[in-house]
C-alpha cells in the first residue's frame, strides 16, 4: 500500500476516507469495487481503509431494523434524574436488554434512554421494576413515541 492509499493515522479522516464513509452511509452493502471507482482506488485499498475505520471505531456497519415490524409495539424515550454521578446509573441502564440508547446529558435530565418494548405493559414493567429500582435514580419521565417521522444515520462526515 502506498501513502496515498492509507490514512496518516488510525483515526485520520482524510478526504478519501470521508467519501468512503459517505458512500457506505448511502448504501451499507455497496461493493468495495464500486467505492473504488468513486475514490479512484483499488478494491483492495478501499477494503484496507474500511477495515482500519472499523478497527479504530470510526465506522460501524450494521443492519438497522424497524422495531414496529419486528413486534415491538412501543418505543419511548425516558428522561432520568439521578443523585450523585450519572455514570454508575448509565452503566446499569446499558445492561437492560430493552434499552438501545443511553446518553448522559446536561439540562433537565441527567440521562436519556431510548427503549423498545413489546407492549405498554412491558414498558410499564421496564420503567417501574427495572429503571426506577437502579440505585441513584431519583425520577423518571417517559415520552412515548406516537409517530416516528425521521430517523437517519447519514449525517455525513463534515
Amino acid at each position: 500500500m502506498t501513502a496515498a492509499e492509507t490514512p496518516k493515522s488510525s483515526g485520520a479522516l482524510d478526504p478519501t476516507n470521508k467519501i468512503i464513509i459517505e458512500q457506505l452511509q448511502q448504501d451499507g452493502r455497496i461493493s468495495y469495487a464500486a467505492i473504488g471507482k468513486v475514490v479512484n482506488l483499488s478494491e483492495a485499498a478501499v477494503r484496507a481503509r474500511v477495515q482500519r475505520l472499523l478497527d479504530t471505531g470510526v465506522l460501524q456497519i450494521i443492519g438497522v431494523t424497524n422495531p414496529m415490524e419486528l413486534g415491538f409495539a412501543r418505543q419511548a424515550m425516558v428522561g432520568i434524574k439521578v443523585s450523585g454521578p450519572p455514570e454508575p446509573v448509565a452503566s446499569a441502564l446499558e445492561q437492560l436488554e430493552a434499552v438501545d440508547y443511553v446518553v448522559i446529558t446536561a439540562g433537565s435530565f441527567d440521562i436519556l434512554v431510548e427503549v423498545v418494548c413489546e407492549s405498554d405493559h412491558h414498558l410499564l414493567d421496564l420503567v417501574s421494576s427495572s429503571i426506577r429500582t437502579i440505585p441513584g435514580v431519583l425520577t423518571t419521565e417517559t415520552f412515548m413515541y406516537l409517530e416516528l417521522r425521521k430517523q437517519t444515520y447519514s449525517w455525513g462526515v463534515r
